[in-house]
C-alpha cells in the first residue's frame, strides 16, 4: 500500500515560543525536556522512550486521585469480598442477557468458560501458539508493524479478519500482551487477526494515531489475502485508547478529510467494531475526571488547547461522529473501571443506538476494572467468547447477504 508523503509543519516562530513559555505549566516543561533529546542526530532515537515514559507518568499522575478513591472505597465497603464474588458469578448471565436478541439462542446455548485463577497476562506461551507472523510492515514508518494471528490449518474459504488495536493512553502503542486471549480464541475459531503498532505521543501528536489505524485497515483490505484472510470482511476491536481508535475508525470510514495521507481509493471501512473499556468523548469536561483527561490531551497528545481548536477534539470524539450508517458495534465496559468510568460507555451507547441502523450491543460487566483482560482470569474467557459470538454472527449475516446478492 502506498502512503502519500507527509507535509512538514512550519517551524514555530519566536512569538509562538514566547506564548508557549507564558502559558506552560510544570508538566509542559518536563515533557519538553524529555522530548528534546530525541531530535538529536544519530542518537536521538535512543531517547524516545524517555519522552514516552514521561508522558505515561503525567497520565498516571492525573489518575492517582480516582485510583486512590476507588481503592479506599474497596477497603472500607462492608462485605466487599462477598460483593466481588456475586459480581464475578453474574458475568455469564450478564453477557447472555446482553447478546440475547442479537445472537441466536442456539449459539448462546453453550458451556461458558470456567473462571481461571491465573491472570491472562501469565498465559502468554499458551496464547502465542496462534501467532503466525510477527512484525509485518503495513507502512513505511518503523512503528507501522503488525502481527498476524491465525490457525495452523485455514478453512477452504478465506477467513474473516479482525484488526486489534492495543491501548496505552495514546502514549504507548505496542502490541505486546494486549489482546492475546481474544486473538487466540478467534484464531482457534478460524479467524485471521492482525495486532497493530501505531505512532504515539509525545513524539507523534494526534492525529498520527488514527492515521496509522486507518493505514492498517487499508493494508488489510488490500493485502490480508496473503495470509488467508478475507479482504471483504474486516472487523476492528481495541482496548482503552485502542477502543477509542477502533470506534473512531469505524465511524469515519473512508472520510476524505481523515485519510489524506493514504493513496486515493484506499478502503478504510470496517464490517464491525468492538470497543473494550474505551474512551469515546474527548470534549466533555463536566466532571473533575474528565477535566483532567482533557488537560492531558492538551498537554501530551494533541498539544493544542480545546478552547482554541475545538474542532480537533470534536473530530476525534467517536460520540460526536455517530451516524445512521455506522457498522455493527459491541461495547464492553466494567462498572469497576476507575481509569475510564463506565459512564463513558453508557453515554456512547445511548447516543449510538437510536441513530444507527446496525445492531448495537452493550455488555456492562459488574465489578470489572480497567485492563481486566490482562489481570482478571475470572472474566476474560467469557468476554472473549462473547466477542467471538458477536463477530461470528455479524460475519454470518454478511455472508448470507452477499450470497443473496449473487443469486
Amino acid at each position: 500500500m502506498t502512503l502519500r508523503p507527509e507535509a512538514r509543519r512550519p517551524a514555530p516562530s519566536l512569538l509562538d515560543c514566547a506564548r508557549w513559555l507564558l502559558r506552560a505549566g510544570p508538566s509542559d516543561y518536563l515533557l519538553a525536556m524529555s522530548v528534546a533529546p530525541a531530535s538529536l542526530p544519530i542518537v536521538g532515537k535512543h531517547f524516545e522512550p524517555l519522552g514516552a515514559a514521561t508522558a505515561m507518568g503525567i497520565w498516571g499522575y492525573r489518575h492517582v486521585p480516582d485510583f486512590v478513591a476507588a481503592t479506599a472505597r474497596g477497603w472500607f465497603t462492608p462485605r466487599q469480598a462477598e460483593r466481588r464474588r456475586r459480581e464475578l458469578e453474574a458475568t455469564n448471565e450478564v453477557i447472555d442477557a446482553a447478546l440475547r436478541g442479537v445472537v441466536s439462542p442456539a449459539d448462546l446455548a453453550i458451556d461458558w468458560p470456567a473462571p481461571q485463577r491465573s491472570a491472562p497476562a501469565l498465559q502468554i506461551r499458551q496464547h502465542r501458539r496462534s501467532l503466525h507472523r510477527s512484525s509485518v510492515r503495513y507502512g513505511d514508518h518503523p512503528s507501522q508493524l503488525l502481527d498476524v494471528w491465525r490457525p495452523k490449518e485455514l478453512p477452504v474459504e478465506p477467513a474473516p479478519v479482525m484488526i486489534f488495536v492495543p491501548g496505552g493512553a495514546w502514549v504507548h502503542g505496542g502490541r505486546q500482551l494486549q489482546g492475546y486471549a481474544l486473538m487466540s480464541h478467534l484464531a482457534r475459531q478460524g479467524w485471521v487477526c492482525l495486532s497493530v503498532n501505531y505512532r504515539v505521543a509525545p513524539h507523534h501528536r494526534w492525529p498520527k494515531h488514527i492515521d496509522d489505524v486507518k493505514a492498517a485497515i487499508a493494508w488489510a483490505r488490500a493485502n490480508v489475502d496473503r495470509f488467508g484472510g478475507d479482504r471483504n470482511f474486516v472487523a476492528i476491536a481495541g482496548c482503552s485508547a485502542g477502543g477509542h481508535l477502533a470506534a473512531l475508525a469505524g465511524l469515519t470510514a473512508n472520510a476524505p478529510d481523515m485519510q489524506a495521507h493514504l493513496a486515493p481509493g484506499s478502503d478504510t471501512s470496517v464490517d464491525g467494531v468492538v470497543g473494550i473499556y474505551g474512551r469515546y468523548d474527548w470534549e466533555d469536561r463536566s466532571t473533575p475526571e474528565r477535566e483532567r483527561f482533557v488537560d492531558f490531551l492538551e498537554t501530551v497528545v494533541v498539544k493544542r488547547k480545546i478552547d482554541r481548536h475545538p474542532e480537533i477534539f470534536r473530530k476525534a470524539s467517536p460520540i460526536a461522529q455517530v451516524h445512521p450508517d455506522a457498522p455493527p458495534f459491541l461495547v464492553v465496559h466494567g462498572t469497576g473501571d476507575s481509569v475510564i468510568p463506565v459512564e463513558q460507555a453508557r453515554s456512547f451507547v445511548e447516543r449510538l443506538r437510536p441513530v444507527s441502523r446496525s445492531v448495537v450491543s452493550y455488555v456492562e460487566l459488574p465489578g470489572a476494572g480497567h485492563g481486566f483482560d490482562l489481570t482478571d482470569g475470572g472474566r476474560t474467557g467469557s468476554v472473549a467468547t462473547a466477542i467471538g459470538l458477536f463477530l461470528n454472527h455479524i460475519h454470518r449475516n454478511r455472508s448470507m447477504g452477499t450470497a443473496k446478492e449473487v443469486i
